[in-house]
């Protein structure tokens, strides 16, 4: 009789009465741990003592690494160890002050039977309520039932009502009647326009080319090939070692090129002599180089849509991408030629780039495109972080804010645009920011994403409004000063009904020349996307007939 090494089964751990267990996932690059975590520990603080109000015990699921100095879950590795000491039924807290990388703790929460309640600090420093957001689409995304609460300082009643609810019945209810599906549409031109290019769509095919997928742990942002390729859409799946071996051929004229028109445009770049903490010439070079070779590389395989990871890999090896990004979703941008110099490549168009390679985000701008230009607009697009918000003169007024990918038309034009060096924690070798305050004006917003298995797009409408230059100032003091910033005004959506809603970290947006014009464009988008077989949402305030 054979013998066989039979792995015994662990005892598994009972949950307590009366106490949540709390994790909290982190950053992938130590630098952001250490640095977050003095508001993480605030943010711990605070939840235990709303806990203890109601006589519950708050329970760390791991101790603070007193070698590294934090207490997050760092790996999708230490996450799996982690959620071993976890009673699967047990009331589970995920506490975010933070960007975190959802990988990291997927796997546990997938497999968790008890209630999970995200929590996150709705503060501008610190991105928690932006991690929350990716998080909370990412268990959208897997079917898993969850609550969510946010606070400014969690003295507030109503965070503590939802604490309350949360504790008695697992979970916190939230106001969504400003959700509507999209109705039968009424026969419009827009309509029409839209049910066209779905099945110009579906009939031709196109093409988004991603540099690794997997950005920054956003499982959100992965849509599989069996929801794409059903709406005409396949996937070039490319490595960011293709788009660095293509810089390294661009030479130095060539790029040089780049920034010589950029200047001509009007374009500033704030600009130093030390390569660690301040933006250089060498540093801006690359960038031109990956504007070259992201483009020819695009040619290479007919792409309709790219998207560069952005932080991971590159960040180590070169400038970042932020300046690329922006300039590629720019209708005019520095012209560049193909590798036979017989043609300028997409001369007189945006090749629509997916930041971080968000290809939620992907599908929503290859969308966007081609509905704008059917209707002779501009379709310069972009994905911004919904960073925070705050109310101002009677209205809540929210702060969007991404890195990279913000074209120069939304900034006015590009003598609007100052070149800032990205922070040193997050990019050691720099890299240049497309810096500026968004035009005031109309916008249509939206969000592609997995729910139920399916397809689902929000959409909704939004105006981009003019502050005063001191709030402005102070907005973006409070958040990440180098980066492009939106004074957003939702249309009949409230902080509390979107954040509660929101199943993305970003939020895309698209500018039209007046109000009437955004709503046929955004009827046109939703008529798209329902030609597609996509579940489309109304969300707040519009006007569909």
């Amino acid at each position: 009789m054979s013998a066989y090494a039979v792995p015994s089964t662990p005892k598994k751990p009972v949950a307590e009465p009366n106490t949540a267990y709390l994790i909290a996932s982190g950053d992938l690059r130590e630098s952001a741990n250490v640095a977050g975590w003095p508001v993480q520990q605030e943010l711990e603080k605070h939840l235990t003592a709303a806990f203890e109000e109601l006589g519950w015990e708050v329970k760390r699921a791991n101790d603070v690494d007193s070698r590294l100095g934090h207490g997050f879950i760092r790996s999708q590795r230490m996450g799996m160890e982690v959620f071993r000491n976890i009673p699967e039924d047990a009331p589970l807290v995920v506490a975010e002050a933070v960007w975190q990388y959802s990988h990291h703790v997927l796997a546990g929460l997938r497999t968790h039977r008890g209630p999970i309640l995200t929590v996150a600090n709705f503060a501008p420093d610190w991105p928690g309520l932006v991690g929350l957001l990716g998080l909370n689409a990412g268990m959208t995304k897997m079917g898993l039932r969850y609550s969510t609460l946010w606070s400014v300082d969690f003295e507030d009643q109503w965070f503590k009502d939802g604490i309350r609810s949360w504790v008695e019945t697992g979970s916190v209810p939230h106001d969504n009647s400003h959700v509507r599906p999209l109705p039968q549409l009424a026969d419009s031109p827009e309509k029409q326009l839209g049910e066209a290019l779905a099945q110009e769509l579906l009939r031709d095919k196109a093409i988004i080319g991603v540099f690794d997928e997997g950005c920054m742990g956003m499982y959100n942002a992965i849509i599989d090939d069996e929801l794409l390729n059903p709406i005409g859409i396949y996937k070039e799946r490319l490595s960011q070692s293709a788009l660095w071996a293509e810089m390294l051929t661009v030479d130095d004229g060539e790029a040089d090129a780049v920034g010589d028109w950029l200047l001509d445009k009007g374009m500033t770049f704030r600009l130093g002599s030390d390569e660690a903490t301040e933006l250089t010439q060498n540093q801006l070079r690359w960038q031109y180089k990956m504007y070259i070779a992201a483009l020819r590389l695009s040619d290479d395989f007919g792409l309709d849509a790219v998207g560069i990871q952005y932080q991971q890999g590159l960040k180590d090896l070169c400038p970042a991408s932020d300046l690329v990004e922006g300039l590629l979703n720019n209708v005019e941008r520095p012209p560049v030629t193909s590798r036979d110099g017989s043609r300028i490549l997409w001369e007189g168009q945006a090749l629509p780039h997916f930041n971080e390679a968000d290809e939620g985000v992907a599908v929503d701008a290859l969308a966007t495109n081609r509905v704008w230009t059917a209707m002779g607009l501009d379709p310069a697009t972009t994905l911004h972080d919904v960073r925070w918000g705050e109310d101002f003169d009677g209205r809540f007024v929210w702060v969007y804010e991404i890195s990279g990918s913000v074209p120069p038309s939304h900034l006015g034009g590009y003598q609007n645009a100052e070149g800032w060096r990205q922070g040193q924690v997050f990019f050691p070798a720099g890299g240049s920011t497309i810096n500026g305050v968004s035009k005031p004006g109309e916008i249509v917003w939206s969000r592609l994403f997995i729910a139920d298995g399916e397809l689902n797009l929000d959409i909704g409408r939004a105006s981009v409004v003019e502050l005063p230059e001191e709030e402005t100032r102070r907005r973006k003091n409070s958040t990440n000063p180098e980066w492009p910033i939106a004074h957003v005004v939702l249309h009949g959506v409230d902080r509390n009904q979107f954040m509660s809603r929101h199943k993305a970290n970003h939020a895309q947006v698209v500018y039209a020349p007046d109000a009437e014009t955004a709503d046929k464009g955004l009827l046109a988008k939703a008529a798209l996307f329902a030609g597609l077989g996509v579940r489309v949402h109304l969300c707040g305030t519009v006007n569909v007939p």
